[in-house]
């Protein structure tokens, strides 16, 4: 089995994304929202690469309030369906909470929908004492 390399992505580093295994992203990566998304502050994007193939991929926001604890926002996480139930999506969980921690988050959240049984079994039984929030109700606004 191909050992997996747990990696942060820093501003630079768009060549990491040139080859991509299949469903790890929704839609085919754009070179300049990448290169914009990896050096805007705040935005931070762990990847899990085989051999030099990205197979998963995690997404996430630091959000600052001036009236409660800064968080992390788990934007996205993706992997493969030829490398799913590796623990692959675990360990970028893991590596995001991590640096969350290390850049001042007191608190992470991710949301799924209801009947994404898979995602919410990985969110359910993480290590870290997290738990299902309320329910809520989400707009989209196209702008």
């Amino acid at each position: 089995m191909t050992p997996i390399e747990i990696r942060r992505l820093l501003p630079g580093d768009d060549a990491f994304l040139e080859r991509v295994a299949e469903e790890v992203f929704d839609e085919p990566i754009d070179p300049a929202r990448l290169a914009a998304y990896l050096a805007a502050p705040g935005h931070l994007m762990i990847v899990a690469l085989a051999d030099g193939l990205v197979v998963g991929q995690c997404a996430a926001v630091i959000h600052r309030h001036p009236d409660k604890p800064t968080e992390l926002y788990i934007d996205e996480v993706g992997v493969s369906p030829a490398f799913q139930r590796r623990g692959i999506a675990r360990r970028m969980l893991m590596a995001m909470f991590a640096l969350g921690r290390e850049l001042g988050c007191e608190e992470a959240w991710v949301g799924t929908e209801p009947g994404n049984i898979a995602a919410r079994a990985l969110y359910e039984n993480l290590p870290e004492s997290g738990e299902p929030a309320e329910q809520f109700a989400m707009y989209v606004y196209k702008l």
